[in-house]
């Protein structure tokens, strides 16, 4: 049986742009937690771009690591990008997410180890990735019991990050490095398989 590919070449660090090493030291790094930039190391100039907003998005948060992880991990099972479903961050780790919370998002409506604001969250961030005309006032409603206008701006900037660049990852097919468990044809989810964790 042949091990998957993913669809588009990967970059090793010695062709990448200068200015990718230096913000990205991929020699301090996994394969895995070089993750996309191995990718789109194809289009430096983009890629820095990206990294500039993403940096932006990550540095200057102020929703919770916690309830950003639990909308990202969601997204990323309605995407079936199978590296986001693998991957948990450490930041959010120490902010209290656990493999029994990430199982929570089976269904997390029902959850009771979710709050009321991470719920919403959820809920707002699943329907950007499978129904984004059904968010109406009343989701907005939802929001701003729990969230500054502020803050409903921040979480709408980074589900659009997640929902668009986790679809383009799973499309790619980067599942080289992934647990066993992630590389199966069928549709699968990041609760009840082997994880792995990365920074």
């Amino acid at each position: 049986m042949s091990r998957p590919k993913s669809r588009i070449a990967k970059l090793p660090p010695e062709q990448w742009d200068e200015r990718l090493v230096k913000a990205i030291q991929p020699d301090s790094l996994t394969d895995l937690e070089q993750g996309l930039t191995r990718y789109f190391a194809h289009c430096p100039e983009q890629a820095l771009g990206l990294m500039a907003f993403g940096g932006a998005l990550k540095q200057n948060r102020s929703l919770p690591d916690r309830l950003v992880e639990l909308v990202r991990l969601r997204i990323a099972f309605f995407n079936q990008c199978r590296s986001c479903m693998a991957i948990r961050y450490s930041d959010a780790v120490a902010d209290g997410v656990t493999e029994g919370l990430v199982c929570s998002l089976e269904r997390p409506q029902e959850a009771e180890n979710l709050s009321a604001a991470e719920k919403v969250a959820i809920k707002y961030g699943e329907l950007m990735a499978t129904d984004h005309l059904a968010i109406d006032d009343a989701i907005y409603a939802d929001l701003r019991a729990h969230f500054s206008e502020a803050q409903i701006v921040e979480l709408g900037m980074t589900v659009a990050f997640f929902v668009g660049f986790g679809r383009l990852a799973a499309t790619w097919h980067m599942v080289e490095e992934l647990p066993e468990a992630f590389r199966q044809a069928e549709a699968i989810a990041p609760w009840g398989a082997d994880k792995i964790q990365v920074r």
